[in-house]
């Protein structure tokens, strides 16, 4: 049974090549110097396409052993100064491995245009106040499941989770001003972000944006590198 199974795991893929499709153009030479505005263009292109979630990226952080661990999470903004901003309870398991090691990779990946987003860099925590006002500005369903916590602690029963939210959505329907206490509102500061253009040829494109160019630790340089 097992050798069947990995027979007909190993026999789908192969009927299902990735990137064997007609997939956009991407010229790196009209690139512009900054990863920000490359991004928000091919995020807007995933959205325009009807890419779902087009928002979600797999974000990377390591665990006390130096483990890798991973998970998706919802992008909530690329500020400026080219931080990558994302929320989360301080006590979760990324917030605790995010606590101390305070580094994380994030990695977009939108399959209508075959595209692929890699960011990597320092992380850190915003304050209390930059917090608050990013768990308000959520929907009263989303701060109800906030306002839960106790994520990926064993759960005893379904019940149980349903008794905790009925009980988190009463909260915020009588103080819609309620903010959880542990949530947390980390940014990436992104030290290389790399953007991956599929090519059903295999002529993929890469260009990698590296900050620090000329010795300006808020400049960048990109440069092509081989597929």
């Amino acid at each position: 049974m097992g050798s069947e199974a990995e027979n007909a795991v190993r026999e789908l893929l192969a009927a299902h090549p990735v990137m064997a499709r007609d997939l956009p153009p991407f010229e790196p030479a009209g690139a512009p110097a900054e990863p920000r505005a490359l991004f928000a263009a091919w995020l807007a292109e995933a959205a325009d396409a009807g890419v779902p979630d087009a928002g979600a990226v797999t974000l990377s952080t390591t665990d006390g052993d130096g483990l890798p661990d991973a998970r998706i999470v919802a992008l909530r903004d690329v500020d400026p100064d080219g931080r990558w901003v994302f929320a989360s309870d301080a006590d979760s398991p990324k917030g605790r491995q995010l606590a101390a090691v305070p580094a994380a990779a994030m990695t977009f990946y939108w399959p209508a245009q075959g595209r692929q987003v890699r960011v990597r860099g320092p992380v850190e925590r915003a304050s209390a106040e930059v917090a608050a006002r990013e768990f308000l500005s959520r929907s009263p369903l989303s701060r109800a499941a906030g306002l839960v916590a106790r994520q990926s602690e064993p759960l005893t029963s379904a019940d149980d989770f349903g008794r905790a939210l009925a009980e988190a959505r009463r909260r915020v329907e009588a103080d819609p001003e309620e903010v959880a206490p542990g949530h947390t509102v980390w940014r990436l500061r992104a030290d290389a972000v790399e953007f991956w253009q599929g090519e059903k040829g295999r002529g993929h494109v890469r260009l990698r944006y590296d900050r620090g160019a000329g010795g300006d630790p808020g400049g960048w340089s990109h440069t092509l590198l081989w597929p």
